[in-house]
């Protein structure tokens, strides 16, 4: 079931959310009856973001293997060119 808190219960209810994360669903939490911030765990998070961090480090790796660099524009002409061949 889906956890809809005012952002006082983070700090007053701190424990009563933290077993709500702990077992793997995200808190959302208000602020004055609108939507603030969403509490998750470690590793949810790192569940959710995997995917890019492993992107991000093959980026790094083959920017670290060479010199050449290209601007926003070389990029996205490369990208067009391969879009309407």
């Amino acid at each position: 079931m889906m956890q809809i808190r005012p952002v006082s219960d983070l700090r007053n209810k701190f424990t009563d959310i933290e077993k709500i994360v702990q077992s793997g669903e995200p808190v959302y939490l208000t602020k004055n009856g609108y939507g603030a911030m969403v509490v998750l765990s470690l590793d949810a998070y790192s569940r959710m973001t995997e995917p890019e961090e492993y992107i991000m480090d093959v980026a790094d790796a083959a920017a670290a293997s060479t010199d050449m660099r290209l601007t926003h524009d070389e990029v996205f002409a490369s990208i067009k060119g391969k879009l309407n061949a």
